[in-house]
């Protein structure tokens, strides 16, 4: 068996381990994330029958994945960087997800771009859940608003993303964030990555983005 798919089988192992243990009743997909590796390296998933792989760049999931998804149907691409207006037209060629909608004039640009090609991506707003200066993503108050907003134009608005402040326990972020997810409706949650994905299933996450503890280091 190779390295990625043992890897990729633990952590589902791991998670189901935490879902049985805290009595939940969840189902937590894991995204791939496989920005900055070549398809080499992300083949063997593929052939596994993993479905769901994150990007964090236009141009290199574009030029990754073009092909590869033309012959298998069932694949699952997921833009969990940021996204400038620019690069939307290209994104919504080739994502199914966007995770990182923060304001009125992306998802705007990502309702018109979509309409022109007849696809339907399904949205999560990235919430700045720790009021972080250097970081992406709608203030908590905001969510609300801009949640409205993304409806009023016809996006499939689906859940919430994070990612918590570095150094600091996610466990309050996580927890908030779930409430806050339930207050809107929602019943997708997008958060938990290597380091922290057990605590985020915790608290409900229905897709974790995880790459190092599947893909190894990046160089």
């Amino acid at each position: 068996m190779h390295r990625i798919i043992k890897n990729l089988l633990d952590i589902e192992n791991n998670i189901k381990v935490q879902i049985n243990k805290l009595n939940i009743t969840n189902h937590t997909k894991i995204i791939a994330v496989s920005k900055t590796f070549t398809l080499d390296k992300i083949l063997p998933l593929i052939e596994h029958g993993h479905i769901n792989y994150g990007e964090n760049k236009v141009q290199e999931a574009l030029e990754k994945w073009a092909e590869v998804k033309k012959t298998n149907s069932k694949l699952k691409l997921h833009m969990i960087g940021k996204l400038q207006t620019n690069k939307v037209r290209h994104a919504v060629q080739i994502f199914d997800y966007i995770h990182s909608v923060d304001s009125q004039k992306l998802a705007k640009k990502i309702a018109d771009e979509q309409n022109k090609i007849n696809k339907k991506i399904k949205i999560f707003l990235q919430v700045n859940i720790g009021n972080e200066d250097q970081k992406s993503g709608v203030n908590k108050i905001q969510t609300g608003q801009l949640a409205s907003y993304c409806k009023e134009i016809g996006l499939d608005l689906i859940g919430l993303m994070c990612i918590p402040p570095i150094n600091f326990d996610p466990e309050s972020y996580f927890e908030e964030m779930n409430k806050l997810n339930k207050n809107l409706g929602f019943t997708e949650l997008s958060m938990g990555m290597s380091s922290d994905y057990l605590t985020a299933v915790k608290y409900l996450s229905t897709y974790v983005r995880v790459g190092s503890s599947i893909f190894g280091q990046r160089s």
